[in-house]
């Protein structure tokens, strides 16, 4: 007890300094959070406010493990993840490679490659609807003006086009995420390796393939952790953009929650499904977080 009171008194100022951010912390993030895990054991509907005490136990956890909707959205919400880290990546990486290599604007091209990502999600949606659509849309009109096509093309109405149309719009948006991190690791990285590979004769490909891409590889799975877990809780694009039809063909797990608390007014059933969806998350982030280890000792012992 008197260890506890000298610690106390002698970080009195830090611990006065912190607490106002440590309430609002427990205002605003963990209060919701025991809230939604309450939920998820209740038969909480909105438009019920007494349902909040109608316990259920694990009946709502039983009835999304059973639930088909639930794992098609939960198997499209893994293929959209696999699809957009994989391909943001790629084309990151070709990015980051390109704006390397540039002498002359090499910031004002940093620039503009940041403009995408300062876009809301929303807008990025509302963007691609109208890009994509197959009456007005702009894609429509230039396949049929250049004769590549004879009728519109249902983008957002076909179950594949519109996932891909989805894709591509979440694609454009975070891809200079992935550009900007690998830049960040091609800036790190020391040239006397690379200059002593060039002497011994080694092509540009075997350049990249042994030097250049490991010592890349930390950033790249640092971006894909911060990746998995926006795409993984993707949301405003989909809405806005198909509102996960045609049909639920497009929804995705957090579309079919909100549908679920929302429109059906289902509260505990859509918290039980949100917690599912976290164990997703946290999977991908472990995953991802033992690559970048595994990258880190691989680095180390060159």
């Amino acid at each position: 007890m008197t260890r506890f009171r000298r610690y106390a008194r002698d970080h009195a100022v830090p611990l006065a300094l912190l607490s106002p951010a440590v309430l609002v912390i427990l205002l605003v993030v963990l209060l919701p959070l025991l809230f939604s895990f309450y939920t998820s054991f209740s038969n909480y509907r909105l438009i019920r406010p007494d349902s909040l005490w109608d316990w259920v136990g694990f009946r709502n956890y039983a009835r999304v493990l059973g639930d088909g909707d639930f794992w098609s959205a939960f198997g499209r919400t893994v293929l959209f993840l696999t699809v957009a880290l994989n391909l943001e990546m790629l084309l990151g990486l070709g990015l980051a490679l390109m704006v390397n290599r540039i002498t002359w604007g090499q910031r004002t091209m940093r620039t503009i490659m940041m403009f995408p990502m300062m876009f809301s999600p929303i807008l990025v949606g509302f963007q691609f609807k109208y890009l994509f659509n197959d009456t007005i849309g702009l894609v429509n009109n230039a396949l049929q003006s250049l004769g590549l096509a004879s009728e519109p093309i249902p983008f957002l109405v076909d179950r594949w086009l519109a996932f891909a149309a989805i894709s591509f719009a979440e694609i454009w948006m975070s891809t200079s995420i992935f550009a900007i991190l690998i830049l960040a690791g091609l800036f790190a990285m020391p040239k006397d390796p690379i200059e002593a590979a060039r002497v011994d004769g080694c092509s540009n490909w075997q350049v990249f393939r042994h030097i250049t891409l490991p010592f890349l590889m930390p950033f790249i799975y640092i971006a894909m952790t911060i990746r998995s877990l926006d795409v993984a809780r993707a949301y405003d694009i989909v809405d806005v953009m198909t509102g996960g039809g045609p049909a639920g063909r497009t929804e995705l797990l957090w579309t079919l929650i909100a549908r679920t608390a929302y429109d059906d007014a289902r509260m505990g059933r859509a918290n039980a499904m949100a917690y599912f969806s976290i164990l997703l998350s946290i999977f991908f982030t472990w995953f991802f977080f033992r690559k970048l280890m595994a990258a880190r000792r691989h680095l180390g012992a060159f």
